[in-house]
């Protein structure tokens, strides 16, 4: 008969996520100003670029990413370590950004209640398929095709390409169904797709 040990409760604990700029975040919540500087500076180029692809709009995207910077700063004191620093500032971008578009009076329309005619393009179950693998994508090409796609398509295809989210994730930031989100995300792609072909 074996004797089994418990497990000591240090391990079951969770553990704060480790943060490269912990100790720029720390410095921050202590209201060092010098630190939301270099903070600022760590984080600029890449928030903005995820506020560009939401937006799509140069000047609208360095108006949201600074009032997302401003919420960070004033915020930071709820900042409790349990994700980056990074993570839970691109949260507060996408949510600006998001709020940003709404504002702007963004529809995405619910696929169950659209009733789909001429000009919505492609029924899901069109039979045929992309070879997304001879496609060369460039880069340029790719950020000027996604420019060109209505701000639904974009949208959703950001969210989902470049940040991450799910499409129940999606469906909830923006206020639509999972469903509608799938919809979306396929006939963006789609469109993309045309777009580079």
């Amino acid at each position: 008969m074996q004797l089994k040990l418990p497990v000591p409760l240090n391990l079951l604990e969770s553990k704060p996520y480790p943060d490269r700029h912990a100790d720029l975040v720390k410095r921050c919540q202590q209201g060092e100003r010098r630190a939301q500087y270099d903070l600022y500076q760590q984080y600029v180029k890449a928030m903005y670029n995820v506020c560009f692809r939401i937006v799509n709009n140069e000047a609208e995207a360095e108006d949201v990413l600074q009032e997302a910077f401003i919420d960070a700063f004033s915020h930071i004191g709820s900042f409790r370590g349990q994700s980056t620093f990074g993570a839970w500032l691109k949260q507060i971008v996408v949510n600006r950004a998001i709020n940003h578009l709404r504002s702007r009076r963004m529809t995405l329309v619910d696929i169950e209640s659209h009733r789909l005619g001429e000009d919505d393009g492609p029924d899901l179950a069109d039979p045929e398929p992309y070879d997304e693998e001879g496609v060369q994508l460039e880069v340029d090409r790719v950020r000027r095709a996604m420019a060109q796609l209505p701000e639904g398509y974009r949208v959703v295809l950001s969210l989902y390409l470049f940040e991450g989210y799910d499409h129940e994730e999606i469906g909830n930031v923006l206020n639509i169904s999972e469903t509608t989100s799938r919809t979306q995300y396929l006939r963006g792609k789609k469109r993309l797709l045309d777009l580079l072909t």
